[in-house]
């Protein structure tokens, strides 16, 4: 067996997209080596995704990542309304609100977890592309190419993750599979637009254009010909989307949308003309024809040495904006397992665990993605499923079930009795420290029992909440009740998640 000492690194990731490297991160605040591996040479500056949604962003703000992203001091505020298959979903009087958005660019969320993972000491090699490897019972090597071209650079680690997208070189050389559905008769289309002569009504949530056509704003809009979306960002970009279904006559891939076919397919969708011109500004501007969608989920997210994260897993439909809120979680689940693997501290099923929690959210993602897509589409019998779930949505409970959904509020992790497997909410400021630095943390109500021996690896913390809770370095909760009462409930907790100790007992 290889000293991982003598390894040029622990873990190996392809790609350096939000996942992989929030990821790198992870592992480095945990101590362990980490290598990025992206095709690109440098970051990519074409607009993606513009935002993040759900819990994702109050566990970035755990991380002390909230301000940077967001230009501001936390903590976040919850959202007043979102949209669910482009319905209209009432939030501002639900307390508490599960729902909280966070308007950033994709290419600055990048920057971002790109500038920690390298303060925390990652390695980002870029202008290499995964092309091959092996497996053996002690690591993985790696081969890649240069982008420049030359020799081919070989690698070894002591695991990979395949962080490289929908169309992951990592999960396809794995051979894991990767069913599910593939609508290749629905096309959207999206640009960064200035709008002519239009009125953003931002409390009322709408835009007003000349001629008295309004369109609501921030919100999919389902119209008798297909969607359109509508977004004036405060930041000085708007995009204009549209989406279309049932089409046999979209362009191949050599062929460039262009804003021409932008403006034909707003009139079908819309049935006139929204006047809009091209977007002020040098670039780089958005100009996407998107063809088909795909909804679907690896079969498997490890093979041994190997592991899957974020679109690598699995993809889905934008609608509702989850694919981040998805991937990044994945990331914080991932990481401090991983870490522990690498250490030798992990229980022997603990990375295995990383699926059992993370592939159930995906398939639900899935699940409502592929929901609000059908609600999208024209149609009598959809409208006529729109008008009921647009009045089960007057319901307060049934909008908090919707965003609970929507934001990951609902997760909940294994088959623990009590309040276990949930997400820790509020967290107790004694924790804080603690998930900051990605560790576990135990917080004590009262002194009892001898917990000392895992304190290499969780935060033992007096508190002044009235129970005792052991909070995992993803901040969900693994144990929750009074030390004395269950302290047999405690151990089982601390070396299910955190491995067994030597407990000593003085003579």
């Amino acid at each position: 067996m290889t000293d991982s000492q003598d390894l040029p690194t622990d873990v190996l990731i392809a790609g350096a997209g939000p996942n992989g490297l929030l990821l790198a991160a992870e592992l480095r605040l945990a101590g362990v080596r980490a290598t990025v591996l992206e095709p690109l040479a440098e970051r990519t500056r074409v607009p993606r995704a513009n935002g993040l949604v759900g819990q994702v962003v109050g566990a970035l703000d755990r991380r002390g990542l909230y301000e940077p992203l967001a230009g501001r001091p936390g903590p976040p505020d919850p959202a007043p309304g979102f949209t669910f298959g482009g319905l209209p979903l009432a939030l501002n009087d639900l307390d508490p609100n599960p729902l909280t958005t966070l308007m950033v660019p994709q290419t600055r969320i990048e920057e971002v977890l790109e500038a920690r993972a390298l303060e925390l000491g990652a390695e980002i090699r870029r202008g290499l592309a995964l092309t091959g490897f092996a497996q053996d019972e002690d690591g993985v090597d790696v081969e890649a190419a240069p982008a420049s071209g030359g020799a081919p650079v070989r690698l070894r680690a002591r695991y990979l993750v395949g962080a490289d997208g929908g169309k992951s070189a990592v999960r396809k050389l794995a051979g894991i599979g990767f069913p599910g559905l593939t609508d290749d008769g629905f096309v959207s289309l999206a640009a960064h637009v200035s709008l002519d002569g239009a009125e953003i009504d931002r409390a009322a949530g709408v835009v007003r254009f000349p001629g008295g056509l309004v369109v609501p704003a921030f919100r999919h809009h389902r119209t008798d010909g297909g969607g359109i979306a509508l977004a004036p960002f405060p930041a000085g970009y708007t995009i204009l989307a549209t989406m279309e279904w049932d089409r046999t006559d979209v362009p191949g891939d050599e062929v460039p949308a262009t804003l021409d076919e932008l403006r034909a397919a707003t009139r079908r969708v819309l049935g006139h003309e929204l006047p809009f011109g091209p977007p002020a500004g040098d670039g780089p501007h958005l100009l996407r024809r998107n063809p088909g969608f795909n909804s679907r989920q690896a079969d498997r997210y490890r093979d041994r040495r190997l592991v899957l994260l974020g679109d690598a897993a699995h993809v889905h439909s934008a609608i509702g904006g989850p694919g981040l809120n998805l991937g990044l979680q994945d990331a914080l689940n991932l990481g401090w397992k991983l870490a522990a693997a690498v250490r030798g501290t992990a229980p022997d099923d603990l990375l295995d665990s990383y699926e059992a929690e993370r592939a159930p959210v995906s398939r639900r993602v899935l699940v409502h993605t592929r929901a609000q897509m059908q609600l999208m589409r024209p149609g009598e019998g959809i409208t006529a499923v729109r008008a009921v779930l647009g009045e089960l949505l007057e319901s307060a409970d049934n909008r908090r079930r919707v965003a609970d959904l929507l934001s990951g509020a609902d997760v909940r992790y294994g088959q623990g009795a009590g309040s276990t497997g949930r997400w820790a909410d509020p967290l107790p400021d004694e924790a804080r420290p603690s998930l900051a630095a990605a560790r576990g943390v135990l917080l004590l109500h009262r002194e009892t029992g001898d917990w000392g021996a895992w304190r290499d690896r969780v935060d033992i913390t007096p508190t002044a909440e009235g129970r005792s809770l052991l909070v995992r370095p993803d901040g969900y909760v693994a144990w929750d009740g009074d030390p004395e009462e269950d302290a047999e409930g405690l151990r089982t907790a601390l070396e299910r998640w955190f491995g067994q100790v030597v407990v000593t007992t003085p003579t």
